[in-house]
Order: structure tokens, then sequence, then C-alpha cells
């Protein structure tokens, strides 16, 4: 048959049929333990029952109205989320890329207000953002960007973990800074732990809006429900999308005080943003999370498999670093491996490389210590095949 899907993806050369829990089945019927989870999507795993449960049940009554009217659960799902960030109110939409989106119009909307007449967001190197033409321009990826210029403007780019450099702006047409807890497609990239903190002075001194994009940290996924309650500070707009419906597209942009009152009527809005159905989805999320302590969970499992692949991997050539933050991994390397993900493949084990030579582990906060200990099995052995016949291989040209 003839694949009529935008070559958009490079994708590998498995057709998945089934899930449950962090396991998958293709066609075949082989199985593989996934690691990735969609890339931070599936924080409960595949076909949780109490998720499950509540699709149906909802299916069965309400999937979409609009946004023209009242839309209970979704009046509910906002007041949950707000009152657990610490914010003030919601929009929601159907992604990270939309949510960010929300957060950069109300960033300007502010600095309009302000009597700003080019708003400017200072941004990060080695950020990712999305793939819609602000959160493109917003991204610190130069090959996320080529072939998409010109470029929306009114961004400011320092690099990551450096508060001097954000010091050093001297630019009055700044209104807010967006940044990542932690970069996941720079790298998996863990700033210092009073970085947040800082920039929030920062923000409070200089009068702009600090942003928070956790789109793929939020949810529990690095040991809190969203990873600045670890830093002890609010910032002023929060993303969020991936793991909220757990594989049922859902976005939203929190906001709290001034950023609160800048979407009104007519300023912004979403088609299928908030439906019932995603709505629904994302409050049982929430709840599975809160009665399994999933937060907790996620801090024990991911110093599990960083400590147990430390150990595994200690001596081995080419290994750079392993870092972790609660169930975000990563394994740098000292070269480029993404050669890697399709070993892993065949061994039945999904992983991700991202910025070229980090090995990027988002397991499920479901897994099992036995599933946490076989992935640090499994993938301690295929990096050390990988990386010993490497440096063999670099002893024999020499």
């Amino acid at each position: 048959m003839t694949n009529r899907v935008m070559p958009t993806y490079a994708r590998l050369p498995v057709v998945f049929e089934k899930g449950q829990g962090p396991w998958l089945w293709d066609q075949q019927g082989k199985r593989y333990l996934d690691a990735v989870s969609g890339v931070a999507v599936c924080g409960l795993g595949h076909a949780h029952p109490e998720l499950q449960a509540a699709l149906a049940d909802q299916a069965g009554k309400l999937v979409h109205c609009s946004n023209l009217y009242r839309v209970d659960l979704q009046e509910r799902l906002a007041t949950e989320l707000a009152e657990a960030a610490g914010m003030d109110n919601v929009f929601f939409c159907n992604s990270g890329a939309e949510a960010n989106e929300a957060a950069l119009k109300l960033a300007r909307k502010y600095g309009h207000s302000k009597g700003i007449a080019e708003p400017a967001v200072i941004v990060m190197e080695g950020s990712f953002h999305g793939r819609t033409l602000a959160t493109l321009s917003a991204t610190g990826n130069p090959k996320v960007q080529d072939g998409f210029e010109p470029l929306v403007s009114g961004f400011i780019r320092v690099p990551y973990n450096d508060v001097a450099a954000v010091e050093r702006i001297d630019n009055p047409s700044v209104v807010a800074i967006l940044v990542e807890p932690v970069q996941g497609e720079g790298g998996v990239k863990i700033p210092a732990p009073d970085y947040l903190a800082r920039l929030r002075t920062l923000c409070d001194l200089r009068g702009w809006l600090l942003m928070l994009d956790e789109v793929q940290t939020g949810i529990g996924r690095t040991g809190s429900l969203f990873a600045y309650q670890q830093a002890g500070i609010l910032p002023d707009v929060c993303s969020l999308a991936k793991a909220l419906g757990n594989g049922v597209p859902i976005g939203a942009c929190l906001a709290r005080g001034v950023a609160a009152g800048q979407l009104t009527a007519g300023k912004h809005g979403s088609t299928f943003g908030g439906n019932p159905l995603a709505c629904r989805a994302a409050l049982t999320v929430l709840k599975v999370v809160r009665d399994q302590s999933l937060c907790a969970r996620a801090t024990e499992l991911g110093a599990r498999i960083a400590e147990g692949l430390k150990q595994k991997l200690a001596g081995v050539p080419g290994i750079v670093e392993i870092r972790n933050q609660g169930l975000m991994i990563g394994v740098e390397l000292d070269h480029a491996c993404g050669e890697l993900v399709n070993r892993a493949l065949d061994e039945g084990l999904l992983i991700n490389v991202t910025a070229e030579r980090t090995i990027r582990l988002l397991p499920p906060l479901i897994l099992k210590n036995e599933e946490a200990d076989l992935l640090v099995s499994q993938l301690a052995g295929i990096v050390s095949g990988y990386c010993g016949a490497r440096a063999a291989q670099a002893t024999e040209a020499a």
C-alpha cells in the first residue's frame, strides 16, 4: 500500500498494535519495553484501566460541544490545575506548541499594555518550544528553523543556565523570559538548583513575566507535579501538554497575577481546546498521579535507573555523564550515537537520542522496580557493546 503520510518524521520500521503498562507489541507480536512513553506523553503507561474507563464513559456522553458555551469539565479541570499550580486561570488548547503560542501572545499583550510597541522575549540556546512559526522562532535550534525563514522577530537568545547573560541584557522592550526547567530536546540539560529562583528574582526586579515551558517536565515527570515546585517559586505563566492527557491531545497555558488578565474575549481561542473528552482524560490523569503518589515514585525510579546505569557503565569508554531529574534521564556520550535507537529497537527496547549524542529516557511513572532494572540491564548491555566496539576500532586505526 502506498504511504501517503507526509514524511515529516524519519519513522522507525515498526508498527505497534497494542500496549499495556510500559509495554508495546508490534504487528508480529514482538514485545518492547517503552522507555520513551510517546516522548513524555504516556506517564500512566498504555491502556491504563482508569483512563480507559473514563474515556469510554465520556465518549458515550459528550465528546465536543464548542467553547461558545460553558464546559463543566473544563471549568473543573481549570480549577484543579490552577489550585495545584498556584495559578489564577487557564487557557486550554490541544498541544504544547499551542500552549506556548498562547504564552507568547500573552507576553506581547502584556508588553503593549505597558506601552511597548515591539515587545521582546528572552529565550535560551538549545531550547525547544514547538514547530509553529512563533514557537519555532523561539526555539534555540537552527536545524529546526532551517527553511522556514523569515522567522518571527522579538526574541533575544542567551545561553541556558547562565543568569549573568540575562542580567547583562539592557533592552527596554523585554517583557518576559521563556525557559524550560529542564531542556529535554536540548539533551536533558539540568540547570543549577538556584537557576529558576534567580530568574524569578530578576523578573520581579525588572517587571518581566517568568514563563516556564513545562510541556515535557510537567505532571510528575521530574518528581513533582510541576518542576518549578522543586525550586520553591511560582512563574507568571506555565505551559503544559504531553502527559496531561496521557495521549489524548490537550494543552494548557496557566497564568497568574497581571498575566492572568491579558487574554480576554476575542483575543485568543481554540475550536477543540478543552473539549469534554480531553478534560475528562486530564482530570483522570491528575487523579491517578495523586492517588498513586506517582510524583514521589518518579523520584524513586529516576534515582534507581540513573544509579543503576552509573554502576553498569562505569569505565565504559565514551560516556560523558549520566544525569536525571526524576524520570527525565540522559546518558551523554562523547560522539553522535543515533544508531543506538535501531540497535535498541532490535533488542525490544524503545529509547530516543536527542541533541545527537544524548540517550534520553522518559519511561512511564507506573514502571515497576523489576521493569526499571530490566531497562538498566538492557540499555547498559547495548551501550557497553557499542562503545566497546567503537573504542576497539579506534585503537586498531591508530
